[in-house]
């Protein structure tokens, strides 16, 4: 199977290192990755959030399956347009996303 992670950080780190150890993973690519991920994956030099070019990377190199890492991406609806083209995707709605992308931070409390 070939996978993308899309992302950047160390988030996406830990899924490209995990994804890796699996006999099913043929292939990992990184859009736009780092240089952990560059160990494990080949890097995509793409913008996370240029999603017509995913899109075209997914076409082009016959990716099985893509995890969408950060928050950006998914709050702009990238999993409900590789869902429209039943492309195979891991990662909420646009409209679930909206919750996370919304929420107020939240304060740690300290002590003295």
């Amino acid at each position: 199977m070939r996978v993308l992670v899309i992302g950047s950080g160390g988030r996406e780190h830990a899924l490209v290192w995990k994804l890796a150890q699996s006999k099913k993973v043929d292939k990992l690519y990184c859009a736009p990755g780092n240089p952990g991920t560059a160990l494990l994956a080949e890097n995509v030099p793409l913008d996370p959030e240029n999603i017509n070019g995913l899109l075209h990377l997914v076409r082009q190199k016959k990716i099985d399956f893509t995890v969408v890492g950060p928050e950006d991406p998914l709050s702009m609806g990238i999993v409900d347009q590789f869902v429209e083209r039943r492309l195979a995707v891991f990662g909420p709605t646009q409209r679930a996303a909206r919750l996370w992308a919304t929420a107020p931070p939240t304060s740690v409390a300290t002590t003295p």
